[in-house]
């Protein structure tokens, strides 16, 4: 699974605008540094939701989709992705109310994500 360019510029200025360490610009076309994704944990390996995703959990498309959204942007802002799939549903739980705080986003942006997370599980049989 790989993302276009327009959505990763999109990633990169939401992120700059919004970041834990902030302050740098975002970077100008050409400067972005090839390589340097994680082994594990980096965004072409997150899975993007779908209709199918959406029916087997017994979610909406549009509810995993915010959730997709605010996990893209908001989690890689300090950390490499944690994979859905590699935790359980209560490591998730446990640890999306306190990253949600830290980040300062509301209880809806809380549901959204794990909604996404629990759906990703559902798809891959988790």
């Amino acid at each position: 699974m790989r993302i276009g360019w327009v959505e990763t510029m999109t990633v990169l200025g939401v992120c700059w605008m919004v970041s834990c360490g902030g302050g740098a610009p975002p970077p100008e076309l050409g400067d972005i540094p090839a390589g340097g994704e994680p082994a594990e944990g980096g965004i072409v390996e997150v899975p993007n939701p779908s209709a199918a995703m959406a029916k087997k959990s017994g979610k909406t498309l549009s509810q995993i989709q915010r959730g997709h959204e605010v996990y893209m942007l908001k989690c890689g802002e300090c950390h490499n992705y944690k994979l859905p799939e590699k935790l359980d549903v209560d490591e998730w739980q446990e640890a999306v109310p306190k990253m949600i705080a830290h980040a300062g986003l509301e209880k809806a942006d809380e549901k959204a994500v794990l909604d996404y997370v629990i759906a990703v599980k559902t798809q891959q049989g988790g």
